[in-house]
C-alpha cells in the first residue's frame, strides 16, 4: 500500500473520531442532559490534524501514542457503560484502532521510501 492511502485513512479516522466524540458528549449519550464538558476532549484530537494533513512523520509518530488514550477510554467505557454509550465506546475503540494502523502504516512506508 502506498503512503497516501495511509495518510488519508489516518485523516478520515481522526475526523470521524472528532465527530463521534462531539456527537456522543453533546447529543447522543452525554453524561449529563444537555451535554458535558467531556466534549472538549475533541479539541485534543485536533492537535495532530495539521501534521496529519501535511504528512509530517514526527506527527504520525507521536500521534500513534496519543491515540492510545482514546483507545483506553473506549475500552473502559465499553466495559463500564451500557446501552448507546457502550456502543459509542466500541465505535471509539474501532476508530482508534483504524487510526493507529494507518499511522503505523504511514510511518513504515515513509521509512521504506527514505532508505
Amino acid at each position: 500500500m502506498n503512503r497516501q492511502w495511509f495518510q488519508r485513512g489516518a485523516l478520515i479516522s481522526l475526523l470521524a473520531l472528532v465527530a463521534l466524540t462531539l456527537a456522543w458528549e453533546l447529543w447522543l449519550a452525554p453524561l449529563r442532559p444537555g451535554g458535558s464538558f467531556l466534549a472538549f476532549k475533541a479539541l485534543l484530537l485536533l492537535t495532530p490534524l495539521m501534521g496529519i494533513i501535511k504528512g509530517r512523520l514526527y506527527t504520525f509518530q507521536w500521534a500513534s501514542m496519543f491515540i492510545l488514550a482514546f483507545f483506553t477510554e473506549g475500552v473502559m467505557r465499553s466495559w463500564a457503560d451500557s446501552g448507546l454509550s457502550q456502543q459509542l465506546a466500541m465505535a471509539e475503540v474501532g476508530i482508534s484502532v483504524v487510526f493507529f494502523g494507518c499511522v503505523l502504516g504511514f510511518a513504515r512506508t515513509f521509512k521504506l521510501h527514505k532508505s
